[in-house]
Parts: structure tokens; sequence; C-alpha cells
């Protein structure tokens, strides 16, 4: 068994996490929250996006979000961007990192951004190509790697060469995000063998959702691999309204508790972690969905 020594958590619940609640956050919630976890020591924290809030009004404000937080040296908040005109807004609010979005699945595509997959491929090379000129860093994704609520099982020789597609256009990382969560061990780590052999391990990202509770089983096959850089939201929030009962993404909390487990560095202080979680579920009315957190909450 071979371990990293380090791993990168990229923490995405400010927006991933937070895109689909019907609640809307104010924006001075959100610049707390992205505070205490630059605190508790996340060196990346997706932190808003620059989309249409006709589609996805709790992003909508992300402008003010950007504007009123203390960026901390070595740490990076990028912001989501669909268009050239989201581009444009990223600019204006003095973003330094984006990331563009693409699915493995033809249908999910078109029900998700409106477009097929060669016609988004052709949106990011513009917005890429603008970006880099800025000297802008690019961060991909890449949706449903592992299952589609349309489509059903996904090639990975398909993610393998969409993720070849957002390397050439200038992504420097790309993320494999198994969107409904239906993923298991021995098929995360087929895909992820089958992209890396195509792209590299160094080039690679995780992001598992937790909706049928295979997330941190997931990760430890990816672990095994050699994957360094892991997805994760703060309390589990998140998940995918196109699934049915979806939990949220993997919480930040259980993924660092695991990885401590390991001996795996992560620079990451779980107190400050499990605190920030309890904040921003406070704000939710809620219980996080951190087992970790729940367990220590209730043990003090």
């Amino acid at each position: 068994m071979s371990l990293p020594a380090k791993v990168k958590i990229v923490e995405v619940g400010p927006r991933d996490g937070l895109q689909n609640e019907k609640q809307i956050i104010p924006a001075e919630v959100k610049i707390e929250l992205i505070k205490r976890l630059t605190d508790a020591g996340l060196s990346v924290i997706e932190s808003g996006s620059f989309v249409s809030p006709k589609w996805v009004p709790q992003m909508a404000g992300s402008d003010k979000v950007l504007a009123g937080i203390t960026r901390k040296a070595g740490v990076s908040y990028p912001a989501l961007v669909p268009n050239i005109k989201g581009l444009e807004h990223a600019i204006a609010a003095d973003v330094e990192e984006i990331a563009v979005f693409g699915a493995a699945s033809e249908t999910f595509s078109l029900k998700n951004i409106n477009c097929s997959r060669e016609d988004s491929l052709r949106r990011f090379q513009t917005v890429c190509e603008a970006a880099l000129d800025r000297g802008m860093r690019i961060r991909g994704y890449i949706s449903c790697v592992l299952g589609c609520p349309y489509e059903g099982d996904v090639n990975p020789d398909t993610v393998a060469e969409l993720a070849q597609k957002l390397l050439h256009m200038g992504c420097y990382e790309i993320s494999l995000g198994d969107t409904i969560g239906v993923g298991t061990p021995l098929k995360a780590a087929h895909l992820l063998e089958t992209v890396a052999a195509k792209v590299g391990m160094d080039k690679l990202a995780i992001h598992f959702h937790d909706t049928y509770g295979q997330a941190l089983a997931n990760i430890y096959a990816c672990l095994e691999l050699g994957v360094s850089v892991i997805d994760s939201s703060i309390a589990g929030l998140g998940g995918c309204p196109y699934a049915t009962g979806a939990s949220g993404n993997v919480a930040s909390e259980d993924v660092v508790y695991m990885l401590d487990g390991l001996g795996i560095e992560t620079g990451i202080d779980l107190e400050k972690l499990i605190d920030t979680g309890w904040y921003i579920s406070g704000q939710l009315q809620r219980d996080p969905a951190s087992k970790v957190s729940l367990v220590l909450k209730n043990s003090c």
C-alpha cells in the first residue's frame, strides 16, 4: 500500500456546497465562512460563482463576497465561471483563479448547462484563452464521471478524453466528480487509473458525493493509487438536484479525520474545521452532515 505523504484539500462549501440551498445566505455570512475556513488552514477555498442569478440565485452577490474577504497569502479563492460574461465579472472582482465545468454525459450537459459537450468545450476554449491572457489559473471540473441520472454508467475513456481536452485548454488540474454519488471503490479506482494513464496522476483531483455512503471508501481507494488532491465540503453541504436522496458532498471534517488517522499531512486544524461546520449549519438551522462533527459535539 502506497499513500501520499501530503494531501491538498479543495474546500468547495461556499460555492458547490451552498448553491442548491433554498435559503439565501447573506454575503456577510459567506464572508465569515470563508474567513473561518482560511483560519482553519484550508489552502484552496472555492468562494463564489459568476453564473446567472436567474439559474443559481444563491450565487448572486459573489462579487460582494470576493470583495469582502480578506485574502491570505498562499491561499487561493477561485470562482466558477461558465462563459465570457462570467469571466468579465470575475476579473472585475479581482479573481485570480477560475474553474470551468463540463459533463462526461451528453444528456446531463444538455440538462445542466443547456448545451452539448462539444458546444460547452468551444465556450470554455474562449474563456480559457481570455483567462490565460490575463495570467489567471484555471481548474477544470468534469461531472458525472461514474454515472449519470439519465444515461446510467459512463465510459471511463470518455472521461479521459474530456480531461485531455481541458488540459490542452490550459487547466492546471482536473477534478473528477461523482455528481450523483453512485461510485464504489473498485469503479472509482478503475476510473482514476484510466484517466491518469492519459493525463498523469499529478493533474487529477477527486470529488465524491456521499449519496450512497461510499465517498470515504472511494477516496481511500484513490489514495492508494497516489491521488493527492481531494475536493470536500464543510459540514457535508451540497448535493445534486438530479439525484433523488442525494446527501451532499463528502464532509471536509470526515475527510480530514480520516487523513489524520492515516498520518497524511493536510495542514488543517480539525477542531477549527468542526467549529466552522457548526457555524454554517447554524445559519442553515440544522446539524452538520459530518459524522465526525456530530460525534465530537455530543461527546463534549
